[in-house]
């Protein structure tokens, strides 16, 4: 591929806090990419970034997540809000536990590795440009983990909310049941007899409209 006109190459802004990272992304990306993308600004931490993408508008911004002044996430709110138009790729070399969602969140349309080659990063930075969302094999499967893990915290949240409808001591008949005791031994744990036991787990059945296996799932699920 020759060099392509000046209207049609792609003008990138690079976010990094390491000058070296920020020199040779510049040269392997011209060169990887023929001349398609032009790096316009190079920046050491997010506030130049938002400041940069302020004055030179570019079509897409590569931040590095971890930066000083202003990590990469905080920089996409504040370029965003300054102009939406600007496509935003995330950077990292490390894992990005809880920040898929959150760059997800501020206007990120792409988190890539730095282990990633020149070749695939070039095509990450064309398809984010033309308005493709890009996620590396390794953000994408953070971002399920990510999911999976505020369901289950939202799960375990509804779980007690209705435990901690029911009255002390019915709650804690009810866990010492979901442990396994029998009336006899939650008697003895709670010294009260095994009619006020049963008393307790009936009136918690009746309240939850839950049986008592169904009661033990809820406990379960509540994590108590």
């Amino acid at each position: 591929m020759g060099n392509v006109t000046d209207s049609s190459t792609i003008r990138l802004l690079i976010a990094d806090d390491d000058p070296m990272v920020c020199q040779s992304l510049t040269l392997l990306l011209t060169q990887g990419s023929h001349g398609l993308i032009n790096v316009v600004a190079t920046c050491h931490n997010g506030q130049e970034a938002v400041e940069a993408a302020r004055d030179i508008h570019p079509d897409v911004a590569l931040l590095d997540l971890d930066m000083p002044v202003m990590d990469g996430i905080s920089a996409t709110r504040g370029i965003k809000s300054t102009d939406p138009s600007v496509h935003v790729l995330i950077l990292t070399s490390v894992n990005p536990r809880n920040n898929v969602e959150r760059a997800i969140e501020e206007g990120a349309e792409g988190f890539i590795s730095k282990a990633d080659d020149i070749n695939a990063m070039v095509g990450y930075i064309t398809e984010a440009n033309a308005g493709h969302p890009q996620f590396s094999t390794s953000s994408n499967q953070q971002l399920l983990e990510d999911m999976r893990e505020i369901k289950l915290s939202t799960r375990q949240d509804e779980a007690r909310r209705l435990l901690y409808t029911l009255p002390q001591r019915e709650r804690e008949t009810v866990v010492y049941a979901a442990q396994g005791l029998s009336n006899q031994e939650i008697a003895l744990r709670m010294c009260i007899s095994e009619r006020t036991v049963k008393a307790h787990l009936t009136a918690a059945c009746d309240k939850l409209c839950m049986n008592r296996v169904m009661l033990a799932r809820l406990v379960e699920r509540a994590g108590l």
